[in-house]
C-alpha cells in the first residue's frame, strides 16, 4: 500500500495528521510496519560495534519507531473520539500485538545492556538516561528468562481484558440508555434537550460515564431519576468479571517484578512514592468528609419531607441551593454559549496571562466534522502549535473529557505540539450551545493539559510536555479552572446569548455562595472511588475475587467510606481510568486527582497573593513549571515555582473539609 498516508510524515502545517486522506485500511498495514521498522532500528543499536553513547543508544532510541508512533498516536486518538465498527476490530487485534511489541523492546537484554553503559555529563540527558533506566526495569529487563515470558503473557492478556472492558463500556453508553415514551416524563429538562434527545418518536439518554447523570440535577419526576440512576450504576455488568481478573493478574505481575501489590509498584515511580504516603493522605480526609456529607443529607431530606434515596441526591441538592441561595444553575446556562465561552473565556484567560493568541484555522480538517482546528502564535507573534476542539457527545465517542497529543514538541526532530482537546457536551439540535457550569469548568481544566503540551520546550519527545507522573499531570489543568470565575474573565464571556447582557454579579455572587454547599457529596464521591481503585490494587499474589461487587461493598466499608445515599463516582464496572489502559493508565492511580489538587490549592494561593491575573505572573507559571514539561524532576519544579513545598491546609480550606 503505498498510497499509505502514516508511511511519510504529513506535510501539513505542524505535521498535523491528514485525516482527510487516513481510511481504515491503512491502520493495520501502518502499525505492522511501524513495528517491524522498529524493531529493525532496535536491532541496529543492539549491533552497533561502537561503545554504548548517549548518541548511539538513548538518542537513537528516541529516533526509534516513528512510523509506529505517528499510526499508534491517530489510532487511538480516534478510537477513543469517534470508533466505528471497522476501528473496535482493529483495536482488538492490534492491542495485544502492541503489547507484545513493548516487551520485545523493553525485555531486550541486549539493548538493555548498552543502556547500562551510557553515561553522560549533561543534565538533561542524565535525567532521560535514567528515564530509561527506570523503566526498563519496571517493564522487567531485570527477570529471569522464565519470569519475562510469564510477564508477557500477563501484559498481552491484561491488554485484551482492557480492551474488552472499553469496548463492553463504549457499547453499554448507547445500550443501557434511559428511552422513554413520553415526553412529560422528562419533565425539568430543558425544551432544547428534549429536542436533542428525541429520536424517532421516542426520548433516548445515553450514560454520561459516571455514576451521577446531569439529568438527575433536573428530572422532577422521581421514577425517572430513578431507572436513570440504577442504568447508570448497573451498566455492563460483565465488566465486573473482567475487572477481578485484571487485578489478579496486575498482582501477579507486580509480584514479579519485586513488589507486594500492584499499588507499590504504580507509586513508586511517582511524586507520591510510598503507599503509606497516599494512605495517609487519603486518611485525612474521609472523617471530615463523611461528616460534611451526613451533614448535608439531612438537609436534603429536610427539604424534600422524606428520607432521600440515591437518585434524589442532585435534584435536591439544586433546590436546596435555591432555598438557601436563591440560586439556580439553570439560570446561568443563557450566559454560557459554547464559543463565547471557548473565545472569550478560555482563549482570553490564556491570553492575558501567556500572551498568547488563536486563529481558527478552516482550512485545516480534524477527524470528524464536529472539531475544530485553530493556530497558536505565541506572545512575539511566531508561531507555536496547533488546538483541535471537539467539543460534542457521539455513540462512538467515550464518555468523559480529555487531552491528547497528536505531536509531541520536541527539539530533536524540530516539531511543534499539536494537542487536542474532547468534551462530551449534548449538541442541541438547533440554536445555540448553552453550558452548564461544570461544562465551562470542565473546559477550562482541559485547556490547562493542552496548555501544558503547547508550552513545553524540551529536546525529547518522551518527556514532551504531559509526559510527567500521573500524580502531577491533573495540577497544571486544575489550576487553569481558577480563571473561570476570575472576574475580569467571568465578565468577558458571561454574556447573555441573545441580549448580550454580563451576567448579574448578584447571581455571580449566589453561585460561589452555593458553591461551598454540596462540597461533602463531591469530595465523598470521589474518594469512594479512589479507595475503591485501591482496594482491587492492594490484593496480594494469588488473591482472588469472586464477587466483584460483594468485594466492591466491602473495601468501602473497611476504607470508612459507605454512605449508601453517595456511591463512587465510578463503580467497578464503569471505571474506565483503572480498568482500561488506553485512558493513560490510572490503575492504582485516582488517587492523583486530589493529590494534584494539593499543588492546586497552592497555586492559587500563590496567584492570588502576587496580583492574579497578568503577563508576570503567568510567565513565572510557564517558566518554571509547564514547559519543562518532565524533563526534571517535577516537584523541584513546583518548588521553582512555589517557592516552597506543598501543604495540604489550602486544600482542606478549599474544600470546607477543616476540623
Amino acid at each position: 500500500m503505498t498510497d499509505n498516508p502514516f508511511f511519510t510524515p504529513s506535510e501539513l502545517p505542524y505535521g498535523l495528521p491528514p485525516f482527510a486522506q487516513v481510511r481504515e485500511e491503512h491502520y493495520l498495514p501502518a502499525l505492522e510496519r511501524g513495528m517491524a521498522d522498529q524493531l529493525r532500528e532496535v536491532r541496529e543499536i543492539t549491533e552497533n560495534p561502537a561503545p554504548p553513547t548517549f548518541a548511539n543508544t538513548i538518542e537513537a532510541l528516541e529516533r526509534s519507531g516513528r512510523i509506529l508512533h505517528r499510526t499508534v498516536t491517530v489510532f487511538f486518538s480516534i478510537s477513543a473520539s469517534d470508533a466505528t465498527d471497522g476501528i473496535r476490530e482493529i483495536e482488538t487485534q492490534v492491542s495485544p500485538r502492541l503489547s507484545q511489541h513493548a516487551d520485545s523492546i523493553r525485555l531486550n537484554r541486549p539493548l538493555y545492556a548498552r543502556i547500562k553503559q551510557v553515561t553522560t555529563d549533561d543534565a538533561e540527558e542524565a535525567w532521560l538516561l535514567e528515564k530509561y533506566r527506570v523503566d526498563f526495569v519496571r517493564a522487567g529487563a531485570d527477570l529471569s528468562e522464565a519470569d519475562q515470558e510469564r510477564l508477557r503473557e500477563l501484559n498481552e492478556e491484561l491488554t485484551r481484558l482492557s480492551t474488552t472492558f472499553s469496548q463492553n463500556l463504549l457499547t453499554a453508553s448507547t445500550d443501557s440508555a434511559l428511552v422513554v415514551e413520553d415526553a412529560a416524563l422528562l419533565d425539568g429538562l430543558s425544551e432544547s434537550t428534549i429536542k436533542a434527545i428525541e429520536k424517532d418518536g421516542s426520548y433516548v439518554l445515553t450514560l454520561f460515564n459516571h455514576t451521577n447523570q446531569p439529568a438527575l440535577a433536573e428530572l422532577t419526576n422521581r421514577e425517572t431519576r430513578r431507572r436513570l440512576y440504577e442504568l447508570s450504576t448497573g451498566r455492563a455488568p460483565e465488566n465486573f468479571e473482567l475487572a477481578a481478573r485484571m487485578a489478579t493478574l496486575r498482582a501477579e505481575r507486580a509480584a514479579l517484578l519485586g513488589y507486594p501489590s500492584h499499588a507499590a509498584y504504580s507509586v513508586a515511580d511517582q511524586t507520591a512514592k510510598t503507599t503509606e504516603a497516599v494512605e495517609e493522605m487519603l486518611g485525612k480526609l474521609v472523617g471530615p468528609a463523611v461528616a460534611n456529607a451526613r451533614r448535608e443529607a439531612e438537609a436534603l431530606s429536610e427539604q424534600a419531607g422524606f428520607p432521600i434515596e440515591p437518585w434524589d441526591w442532585s435534584f435536591y441538592a439544586e433546590r436546596v441551593r435555591k432555598a438557601r441561595y436563591d440560586f439556580d444553575g439553570a439560570d446561568l446556562r443563557p450566559y454560557f454559549e459554547l464559543d463565547r465561552v471557548l473565545r472569550d473565556g478560555v482563549f482570553h484567560a490564556a491570553g492575558e496571562l501567556y500572551g498568547v493568541t488563536f486563529s481558527e484555522r478552516d482550512d485545516l480538517a480534524g477527524y470528524h466534522p464536529d472539531v475544530r482546528v485553530f493556530e497558536v502564535f505565541d506572545a512575539d507573534g511566531s508561531p507555536l502549535g496547533l488546538f483541535l476542539f471537539d467539543p460534542y457527545a457521539r455513540p462512538t465517542k467515550r464518555g468523559g473529557a480529555w487531552m491528547n497529543n497528536l505531536v509531541d514538541q520536541s527539539h530533536l526532530f524540530d516539531e511543534r505540539p499539536v494537542v487536542m482537546n474532547n468534551l462530551n457536551i449534548t449538541k442541541p439540535a438547533e440554536g445555540p450551545t448553552l453550558l452548564t457550569f461544570d461544562e465551562v469548568n470542565t473546559a477550562f481544566h482541559e485547556f490547562g493539559h493542552a496548555l501544558h503540551g503547547l508550552f513545553s520546550d524540551v529536546r525529547f519527545p518522551r518527556v514532551s510536555g504531559t509526559a510527567v507522573p500521573r500524580d502531577f499531570v491533573e495540577y497544571p489543568s486544575q489550576v487553569n479552572e481558577m480563571w473561570a470565575t476570575w472576574p475580569s474573565i467571568l465578565a468577558n464571556f458571561a454574556r447573555h446569548h441573545e441580549t448580550g447582557e454580563s451576567v448579574p454579579a448578584e447571581l455571580l455572587e449566589k453561585m460561589k455562595a452555593a458553591e461551598r454547599f454540596n462540597q461533602g457529596f463531591a469530595t465523598v464521591e470521589y474518594l469512594a472511588a479512589a479507595l475503591l481503585d485501591w482496594s482491587w490494587h492492594k490484593l496480594a499474589r494469588g488473591k482472588t475475587v469472586e464477587d466483584a461487587e460483594a468485594f466492591e461493598n466491602a473495601a468501602l466499608e473497611r476504607a470508612g467510606i459507605t454512605l449508601g445515599l453517595v456511591r463512587p463516582r465510578y463503580r467497578t464496572n464503569y471505571f474506565a481510568h483503572i480498568f482500561f489502559s488506553g485512558v493513560g493508565g490510572y490503575s492504582a492511580g485516582y488517587y492523583s486527582y486530589i493529590w494534584s489538587e494539593v499543588l492546586d490549592a497552592e497555586s492559587v494561593d500563590w496567584f492570588e497573593e502576587n496580583g492574579g491575573l497578568g503577563r508576570g505572573n503567568g510567565d513565572h507559571f510557564r517558566s518554571t513549571l509547564l514547559s519543562v514539561g518532565g524533563s526534571r524532576d517535577v516537584m523541584d519544579a513546583f518548588r521553582d515555582f512555589r517557592g516552597r513545598d506543598p501543604r495540604i491546609e489550602p486544600l482542606l480550606k478549599r474544600r470546607g473539609l477543616q476540623v
